[in-house]
């Protein structure tokens, strides 16, 4: 999920699985997988097929860019695992293998009473900043689950994206 918030320039509220008011989480009805042309189907094409998807691209319908129907997508990163068509497809199977209906937040997990919240993300990028010291610049209080989307963000930027 850290990797979709990433990627995706998510809030906390729409990349967790919270009870709270104020989340709109992505659901697994929300994602479109291709390859070239050819859109995937979730729920009755391979593993293999999908694991071969080179485009994800999510459908914005209650979350907070003011725009209902706005569909962000994106290509592969190069990456094996830091890579958001590569993340959506790893999230699309875990789901369907647990036999999770399309309304199921994409950040769902099965089989324990843990949930993805914006405190759990907190948490795990906070461990993370810890252990890999401060000679990345920063401390584990500086960064927190709403840290994604403004280093997403700056990433864009630094890599001279157009903004449009």
């Amino acid at each position: 999920m850290i990797i979709l918030a990433f990627f995706f320039l998510l809030r906390p509220g729409e990349y967790s699985d919270s009870e709270s008011h104020d989340s709109d989480p992505f659901r697994l009805c929300d994602v479109q997988l291709f390859i070239g042309d050819r859109r995937l189907d979730l729920f009755s094409d391979s593993d293999a097929l999908l694991l071969q998807s080179r485009f994800a691209s999510l459908t914005f319908t209650t979350q907070k860019n003011g725009i209902e129907g706005e569909v962000i997508g994106l290509a592969c990163s190069g990456d094996p695992y830091v890579c958001p068509v590569k993340s959506i497809v790893r999230r699309v199977l875990y789901l369907r293998n647990h036999g999770a209906p399309p309304t199921t937040p994409l950040a769902r997990l099965f089989g324990t009473s843990r949930r993805v919240t914006s405190s759990f993300i907190t948490s795990t990028i906070r461990d993370a900043v810890a252990f890999l010291g401060p000679q990345i610049g920063f401390l584990p209080s500086d960064v927190s689950a709403r840290s994604l989307r403004a280093s997403g963000a700056t990433a864009l930027l630094l890599g001279q994206v157009d903004s449009d």
